[in-house]
């Protein structure tokens, strides 16, 4: 752990610059609008180690694959996010010599995050070796209200003496991906121009053919008066850049505001890209930085009231939330269903940028529980690349859909056979996720349209490639990696398995559902899939007939086949200077050890808690979780809700502290290259379905309450089938108030009450530390 940061309710604040952790500040200080965004590095020129890192979503190069052992079914390329035009670059001299703080003298050095506003800042003061000393303040935001539109101020202001300021804000094209194969270069110039009013650089990815068009305009004022300075144009391949001489005396401040419109081939036709990418900067200049930044500020504000969790008594865990539910939202709204959510975010260029089954098992019940439309569109995204899902499974010789692992456009582009080849239970979250908003909306209008089409093919993947084994007369799925990914090439995952049988009867129950309520519907859906009655009774057979490992003496879940055979030692048996295993033992060893890097048959408790009673689920924990390192980002929030739900309330908090601030205190020393974006919401979900209990059990939302030792008190809001709720837990009650909506039954400690718009529930908080369903 590295406990670098301040801790503050609101904010993010290192103070002190430390070179050798600069990189983890970078991933921490990423901000970002859906539409783009970019790590924390510097402004100024810095010649130390750093991930520049610039991203614009959906704008993807297909690297080529790079394998040492080329198999048939390998993805030929794998789409990476880019590393994109460097528009935030600004040069600055004091009286001709270059700021760099690299190889400066500074003090005072401070950056904040301030997450309610939506802003970083940095300050500091530049000690001269001949005496001279000036204080630099820079602030930078990304518009949610204009998600084309970005805005950077800067100011300087000499203290000790009077001299000449050089800025110079630019744009530059000639950026690499450090990720990158083979070391190409991604870019194209396509045009580029400057003039006294504005600059504009337009790029195109080779191969993929996406045009990113920049502009950038800029305003200098002295004391607060708007002036026009001495002004030097400059324009070569890639880059284009404006140059201001500013003499200033002692004590004066100058700033600079730079405006940036970034905008693309997805949203515009190449013809009008330019002129478009222009509008925008002549309109955002026009409104000015703080009229920009208020319109930030308001779409901000509204995000928080639908989305904040407050913790009262535990600054850090608030601090913890805060910045996960901060990240969230910065990284996708759902404005576009072209788009996911990546593993990074715009933090970094690890994962490549692109989805995986995180979404749909991890980020979906928070914007499932905010706002119902946002999730839709998310289920909607994997809709539209069905019949690339469908392709994927060809390839492999298989009927049906496997949706890929690893996906931009949905193409599979993972390039590790364990993954690409094995790790088939990403179709159970896809399936998991059409079956949690249904159930959780209580509107299956998307199921019948959309979702069906979706489940039929994916349950014809389970169909084909189970395993009968006559001997037996079982089901079985051999081959696979499990969610365990400390374990390759089993058989038998117990969590593949049983989420297989449930995709197949889920399947089977709502065509059932779709005959009685809409026969006409589902004579278009089993005409167009070509779906047969036999088809159907085959499923039946593979649900009934499917092979689960199960340890009899221990009452336990086998993980997979032979996982028992193993020596059975515990993580607190690892000496600590061997953690995280995965940075000191070899993958061979890991592979032979019986430990686990993230929740893997718990995961499966987790999606289906009605199977398994009380006692069941606290066999299985208390067997598995002692030997789990959550070395995976996505693992400790899935444990922390169970524990709640079995009434392991101190390793509840314990492990929901893990994830609230895995990367700010950088647990699994990992974050330098990006924060673990969607393991995030598994924080928002610790408390939501943890500690709240809040789930929906026989079509009634039902909340068992607790509250971690540690805390006074926390509320959040959720919406649910129209209405608006607002729950607040202490110590001694329970108070849910509806915000709006008609009336709705809600069960509070299995007790009911019916709810009205305007009314608050208050309900005796119940000490008793007893678990629950």
């Amino acid at each position: 752990m590295l406990n670098k940061f301040k801790i503050d309710e609101w904010k993010v604040i290192e103070e002190g610059f430390d070179p050798k952790t600069n990189r983890f500040s970078e991933s921490i200080f990423s901000l970002g609008n859906e539409h783009m965004g970019l790590r924390g590095f510097f402004e100024e020129g810095y010649s130390g180690d750093s991930l520049k890192g610039t991203y614009v979503a959906g704008v993807y190069y297909p690297d080529k694959t790079r394998v040492g052992w080329w198999k048939i079914g390998y993805p030929e390329f794998f789409a990476k996010v880019l590393n994109s035009t460097n528009w935030i670059g600004i040069d600055i001299e004091v009286d001709g010599k270059r700021l760099d703080l690299a190889n400066a003298r500074i003090k005072d050095f401070r950056r904040e995050l301030d997450m309610r506003e939506g802003t970083l800042t940095r300050s500091f003061i530049w000690s001269e070796e001949d005496g001279k000393e000036t204080a630099f303040a820079f602030t930078r935001f990304l518009s949610m209200a204009e998600n084309h539109i970005a805005c950077i101020s800067v100011k300087v202001r000499p203290l000790n003496f009077g001299g000449r300021i050089t800025m110079a804000p630019y744009l530059d094209g000639n950026v690499v991906n450090e990720d990158a194969n083979y070391g190409e270069n991604f870019w194209e110039e396509v045009t580029r121009a400057v003039d006294f009013d504005q600059a504009l650089l337009v790029m195109r990815t080779k191969k993929s053919g996406f045009v990113v068009a920049t502009a950038t305009a800029a305003k200098i004022s002295l004391n607060s008066e708007v002036i026009t300075p001495a002004t030097e144009l400059s324009a070569c391949e890639k880059k284009v850049e404006f140059r201001f001489d500013v003499t200033v005396e002692r004590g004066e401040e100058v700033e600079l505001q730079k405006f940036v419109s970034v905008c693309t081939s997805r949203d515009f036709t190449e013809s009008n890209l330019d002129s478009a990418t222009r509008e925008r900067l002549n309109q955002a200049v026009q409104k000015g930085y703080y009229e920009l930044f208020h319109e930030h500020y308001r779409v901000l504000e509204q995000k928080w009231q639908e989305s904040d969790i407050v913790i009262e008594g535990d600054p850090r865990a608030q601090q913890g939330i805060r910045y996960n539910i901060f990240q969230l939202n910065q990284t996708y709204t759902g404005k576009d269903p072209r788009l996911n959510i990546g593993p990074k975010g715009f933090t970094g260029e690890k994962y490549g940028g692109s989805t995986y089954w995180d979404t749909e098992a991890f980020c979906f019940p928070f914007y499932l529980y905010t706002n119902e439309e946002v999730a839709r569109n998310l289920l909607y995204y994997r809709y539209l690349q069905l019949d690339k899902a469908k392709e994927n499974a060809g390839k492999l010789g298989l009927k049906g859909a496997l949706y890929p692992m690893v996906t931009m456009d949905g193409h599979e582009c993972h390039n590790e056979w364990e993954i690409t080849f094995e790790e088939i239970h990403r179709n159970a979250a896809i399936a998991y996720a059409i079956y949690n908003f249904a159930y959780y909306t209580g509107n299956n209008s998307y199921l019948y349209q959309y979702g069906i089409e979706v489940l039929i093919e994916i349950s014809r993947f389970w169909a084909d490639r189970v395993t009968y084994q006559a001997r037996k007369d079982q089901y079985m799925i051999l081959g696979v990696t499990g969610p365990n990914e400390y374990e390759n090439n089993v058989n038998n995952n117990w969590y593949t398995n049983t989420m297989a049988a449930w995709t197949l009867e889920y399947t089977l129950g709502t065509l059932k559902g779709i005959e009685q309520s809409d026969p006409v519907r589902l004579g278009e859906i089993t005409a167009q899939s070509g779906l047969s009655h036999t088809e159907q009774l085959k499923w039946q057979e593979i649900v009934i007939k499917m092979y689960r490992p199960y340890v009899a003496e221990l009452g336990i879940f086998e993980q997979n086949d032979l996982y028992m055979d193993k020596e059975q030692l515990l993580v607190k048996d690892i000496p600590p200077e061997e953690l995280p295993l995965n940075k000191h033992w070899s993958w061979d060893r890991i592979l032979r050890s019986c430990f686990i890097k993230q929740a893997d048959v718990i995961q499966g408790i987790f999606f289906l808690p009605e199977r398994f009673d009380m006692a069941c689920r606290k066999r299985n924990f208390d067997f598995y979780e002692p030997r789990t390192l959550h070395e995976s980002s996505l693992s400790a929030s899935i444990y922390s809700i169970v524990a709640s739900w079995i009434g392991y309330h101190d390793k509840a908090y314990e492990l929901y502290l893990r994830t609230a601030r895995l990367d700010l205190d950088n647990y699994n020393d990992d974050t330098d290259d990006g924060v673990h974006l969607t393991s995030m919401a598994g924080s928002w979900s610790s408390i939501v379905q943890g500690f709240a209990g809040a789930a929906v059990r026989n079509n009634r939302f039902h909340l068992t309450p607790y509250i971690p030792e540690e805390w006074q008190g926390y509320s959040f809001k959720i919406t649910f089938r129209g209405r608006k709720l607002k729950v607040y837990v202490t110590k001694e009650k329970v108070e849910i108030q509806q915000l709006s909506g008609d009336p709705l039954p809600i069960a509070v400690f299995d007790q009911e009450y019916l709810s009205r718009d305007g009314m608050e529930i208050v309900v005796e908080q119940k000490i008793s530390r007893e678990c629950r369903c």
